[in-house]
């Protein structure tokens, strides 16, 4: 029984200064069985409250003195104090394993030892599980009033509301952390307690300094989830950010894929669900999928929200589901965390501490206990100061629940693993936050900012920097404007919607506190400006309103404002064009000062322009509006009070309302923009300030200054007249508009006529730009096939421009040509890298001249060596051979003249070789693509080049048959016996020359045994090194390791 009916009686049963030890050993026995299960499913409540047991007779003789002294009055300070705690603890995994009943045990096992304490009230608990279904769990909570002197609870903010009503009824403090409207605290909810830092303003601070406003939410798909995740989204809407609606994700194997293109506008992701570091397996998959989306490397944030709830460890803290992991540990790259600050220990360490103390008695690992396990213990010990509070500030009375909610607050205590400071006037525990981050390459998380409490509520302060940067796996997320996080200032512009299947334009009108109706007076005119129809006003459509957000609904201009179109750089403005949207100006301000609506917040950012280039003016009526409302929207910026006229900047109390003179001021000062195509006082080399300052309290006058060759004489005029200091000199806009009547001596100034005049000198420019154009891209297009064409062969080249696939082709009979230098490392060692470069361009140059006159292919050069092939990829029949073999010639024969720049007195020696026979081509990879050969005919060419000699044209037996077949007169001598590596010993031959080839060829060294002569590059260096040695022989003597003996006379 908790009921103060009963305290009498309670009094001297139960608390310490009346019970003993044994008392306390008989509790622990009785208390043994802690909950039981219903046939229906249901849990019935756990308490720690203890059965008595019956007394003998004499006992009763000394409890009847006893039950009579407790009729005298005394203060009620043995009563129990139960307190109901709610929580879906069979639901989630987040709950579940918080070991409420032990985290509840051990509190109240503290609490009634605590001195501070145990003077008035003996504290007890009572679990009761809440039902999955929010509907359910509302049904069984009516049923609760009996169960507690105060709720902890509930959990689920379907129907947190509703039970905070309940508990209104009946005089019982609730303390819940799942209600999330933040006017929860006020008169309608009396005995409501908020014993957390309200979530959605913990989150705000932290978007609010990143700047992150685009916000989507993704939740679990079970109903205190999804209840979280609509209500944090009401909760954000209300304070300004636009929020779309949470998405719920399925569990199927493409329900997180769904759910995250559904919010793929957003820049951050608020997960509602259990978090994947203790086990969560929806984050898990959500996590991973966005990595499978590159969601994570483009920049987008993932915030889980059940942090917030309690303290996730970070200090000497390692999550093996990370190190586990190299997926989850880059997709985690994402996330940043925000949570209760720790104390000097984690919650791991104090829970593992209170084990090895028995204070806990359980045999499951810290790591494995959700450490919401410490925000039940706290809140328990919060509520129970709190009741400590209210019983002593009113005498000793009952504490009910409006006292509960009302309690002064400013207490500390500690908490499970940190010290907890109580707010003033009943704003529960206020705690301190950490954001932590990971690297995505540790298991460990590391705090980078810090929010103070006081802040949770948005009093003052911000998150405090400790001087380690947010690592973001791929792209930064982008900032948005700091309108979205001020009450006192509207977005710029507004932003595009769709209502009824018209795009409309809606402007958000901030306040000081969200706007919960629309009173009668912004009807009234708002019913006057939705009437009001002209061809140059902006139809005024509706006002909006929702979640707090307070907006104007207009139509939608498809190019922009007059300040845009000025702008645009791209787009050519003639007079006609210009006078043209002035007139369009003046005809809508004469008709709203004909209908006795003063603008008063006129500037080139409040006319827009339509897709037919017709000028409107927009927020007309918008004064009325926020006077109405009680709107606060002032022009802070020295910049946004160009348009001011001097008599407002002089007197801000007109600004309210505005006049119609400084509707006049503002005309003028958008004709210097158009006039000029320029910010307002762009002439003037001063700051904004400086430039109110002097508009604000002349002499001098501070005006505008227009050329008088950028306008007609009298607009000039006219704007003069318009920005008058006095403004009873200012003309009216009926005056400027017979002005500007007579001006165009009563033509009218149609701005199509003006489009189409300048269509038609564009359309004469346009075709000879075409035709320049089409010239310059011809002259490209044949540079770009020309280079093509030396890279492939051209039926490769036009396959690949016109998209087709390039399949391998089999020739049956072809001759392919080797080539290398004899001695190129030697030659390179000896030389400079730019030498090297020059010696091989000049060389290759000297061979492609060659072949362009024969009917060969050039297929690739390697360094030195350079591969020709024929019949190949154009088939030629048999003379394929023929024509290898008068290419091979005449390179033989230009080589024998040839010189090295560098080293004039060298002989380039070359060798070549030459073999026919079948081969596949083919073109070879997709970047810098290559047209190859291959098969064995490609490496026998090559071994012919390789066990060739220098100035010889080594050839095969293959090659040799085919010539001699044309039987034009090819000069072939007999070389003997080859071995040809990975063929064994061939015949294979010289070709020396041809009937009728009369180009002398150079002469190849001799090379038999016994006149080891030196070859000419060695000589050419000791030439360099011992000049005196002149054009004697060097004869070789004999090598001792790397060293070369020789001298200038033969020892026979």
């Amino acid at each position: 029984m908790d009921d103060h009916r009963n305290s009498s009686f309670l009094c001297q049963s139960h608390h310490p200064r009346w019970q003993q030890s044994s008392a306390g050993k008989r509790r622990r026995k009785q208390t043994s069985k802690q909950k039981a299960k219903h046939p229906d499913g249901s849990w019935s409540p756990v308490s720690s409250t203890p059965v008595l047991r019956s007394h003998s007779w004499w006992g009763n003789c000394i409890l009847l003195p006893l039950v009579m002294l407790s009729y005298l009055p005394c203060e009620a300070w043995g009563t129990t104090f139960k307190i109901a705690i709610v929580g879906p603890w069979a639901c989630d995994p987040m709950f579940s394993k918080a070991l409420p009943d032990l985290a509840a045990r051990l509190a109240m096992s503290r609490i009634n030892k605590d001195p501070d304490l145990n003077k008035g009230y003996w504290y007890d608990y009572t679990l009761i599980n809440e039902d999955c279904s929010s509907s359910k769990a509302l049904a069984r909570f009516v049923e609760l009033e009996g169960y507690g002197s105060a709720f902890l609870g509930p959990a689920n903010p379907g129907y947190c509301t509703a039970a905070t009503l309940l508990a209104k009824n009946w005089n019982k403090g609730i303390l819940s952390w799942a209600c999330l409207k933040a006017d929860m605290d006020e008169g309608m909810y009396p005995t409501f307690l908020r014993p957390l830092p309200l979530s959605s303003r913990v989150l705000f601070s932290v978007l609010h300094f990143f700047r992150w406003a685009h916000v989507g939410i993704i939740t679990a798909e079970n109903d205190m989830w999804e209840a979280t995740g609509h209500e944090l989204a009401e909760s954000l809407r209300a304070l300004g950010l636009p929020v779309g609606v949470a998405v719920t994700m399925e569990m199927d194997k493409e329900g997180p894929r769904r759910a995250l293109k559904t919010i793929r506008e957003t820049d951050l992701v608020i997960m509602c669900m259990h978090s994947v570091l203790i086990g969560g397996e929806e984050q898990y998959k959500l996590l991973t999928t966005a990595m499978d989306m590159r969601m994570i490397d483009r920049g987008y944030i993932f915030i889980p929200y059940d942090t917030l709830l309690y303290s996730l460890p970070y200090k000497n803290a390692n999550y093996p589901v990370l190190a586990n992991d190299t997926k989850l540990r880059r997709a985690y790259d994402g996330v940043l965390t925000i949570t209760m600050d720790q104390g000097e220990q984690n919650f791991y360490e104090a829970f593992s501490a209170a084990q090895e103390s028995y204070d806990i008695r359980t045999s499951t690992p810290a790591e494995e206990v959700s450490p919401f396990f410490g925000t039940i213990y706290n809140m328990l010990y919060y509520t129970a100061m709190a009741a400590e509070q209210s019983r002593v500030a009113s005498g000793g009375r009952w504490v009910s629940g409006d006292a509960l909610a009302k309690n002064e607050g400013g207490f500390e205590f500690n908490g499970f693993n940190q010290r907890i400071s109580a707010g003033t006037d009943g704003e529960g525990m206020q705690a301190r936050y950490a954001v932590l981050d990971s690297d995505g390459s540790g298991s460990s998380l590391h705090r980078t900012h810090t929010l103070e409490a006081p802040h949770t509520y948005g009093k003052y302060g911000g998150l405090k920097y400790l001087g380690k940067s947010i690592h973001f796996a791929g792209a930064s997320p982008r900032t948005d404007s700091n309108c979205w996080f001020s009450p006192y200032v509207a977005c710029s512009g507004g932003e595009k919607a769709e209502i009824l299947g018209d795009w409309v334009w809606l402007k958000k009108c901030p306040c000081e506190d969200s706007v919960s109706e629309i009173s009668d007076s912004t009807q009234t005119v708002f019913i006057k400006l939705r009437d009001m129809r002209h061809e140059n006003l902006n139809l005024f459509l509706g006002l909006f309103l929702d979640t707090g957000i307070f907006g104007i609904v207009t139509e939608h201009c498809t190019r922009g404002s007059l300040e845009d179109l000025l702008n645009n750089e791209e787009m050519r403005l003639d007079w006609m064009f210009k006078s043209s949207l002035l007139l369009d100006l003046i005809r809508a301000m004469k008709y709203l000062h004909n209908r006795g609506i003063i603008h008063g917040r006129l500037k080139s950012r409040n006319c827009v322009v339509d897709g037919r280039f017709v000028l409107k003016v927009t927020d007309y009526g918008l004064n009325e509006i926020i006077s109405s409302q009680n709107i606060i929207l002032e022009d802070t910026k020295p910049e946004d009070q160009f348009w001011t006229a001097p008599e407002i900047l002089r007197n801000p109390k007109l600004k309210k309302k505005g006049t119609y003179p400084a509707d006049v001021y503002s005309f003028a000062i958008i004709m210097q923009e158009v006039i000029s195509r320029c910010a307002p006082f762009c002439m003037l080399d001063m700051p904004p300030e400086e430039i109110i300052d002097k508009v604000r309290s002349p002499p001098p006058l501070c005006r505008p200054t227009v050329s008088v060759d950028e306008a007609p004489l009298e607009v000039i005029q006219i704007m003069k007249q318009a920005w008058s200091e006095e403004p009873d000199k200012r003309p009216t806009f009926e005056e400027i508009f017979r002005q500007f009547k007579n001006m165009n001596k009563g033509k009218k100034t149609n701005i199509i006529d003006s489009m189409l005049r300048m269509l038609e000198q564009y359309s004469s420019n346009l075709e000879d730009l075409i035709r320049e154009r089409t010239e310059e891209l011809e002259v490209e297009r044949q540079k770009t096939d020309a280079l093509l064409a030396q890279m492939l062969p051209k039926s490769v080249a036009l396959a690949l421009k016109t998209g087709k696939p390039v399949k391998p082709e089999h020739f049956s009979d072809v001759t392919l040509y080797f080539s290398d230098i004899v001695g190129f490392t030697t030659i390179s060692a000896l030389s400079e890298p730019i030498e090297v470069v020059d010696l091989l361009n000049d060389l290759y140059t000297l061979f492609d001249g060659i072949i362009a006159i024969h009917d060969v292919y050039k297929v690739e050069t390697i360094g030195d060596a350079y591969m020709v092939a024929s019949g190949v990829p154009n088939r030629n029949g048999n003379r394929h051979a023929a024509e290898m073999a008068n290419m091979c010639l005449d390179i033989l024969h230009c080589i024998g003249t040839f010189k090295m720049r560098h080293m004039p007195d060298v002989k380039v020696k070359i060798r070549i070789g030459l073999h026919s026979g079948p081969v596949v081509a083919g073109v070879v990879g997709l970047k810098m693509p290559r047209y190859c050969l291959f098969g064995d005919t490609v490496n026998t060419a090559s071994r012919m080049e390789s066990t060739g000699l220098p100035y010889r044209i080594h050839v095969n037996q293959s090659t040799v048959d085919v010539l001699k077949s044309l039987k034009l007169g090819y000069k072939i001598d007999g070389r003997g016996k080859t071995e040809l590596k990975g063929k064994g010993v061939e015949e294979t031959f010289w070709l020396v020359g041809r009937d009728g080839f009369n180009k002398p060829l150079p002469v190849p060294p001799d090379l038999t045994p016994g006149n080891i002569l030196v070859t000419s590059v060695i000589f050419y260096f000791f030439r360099m090194m011992f000049p005196s040695v002149g054009h004697k022989k060097i004869y070789f003597e004999k090598s001792v390791g790397s060293s070369l003996l020789c001298s200038t006379e033969e020892r026979k």
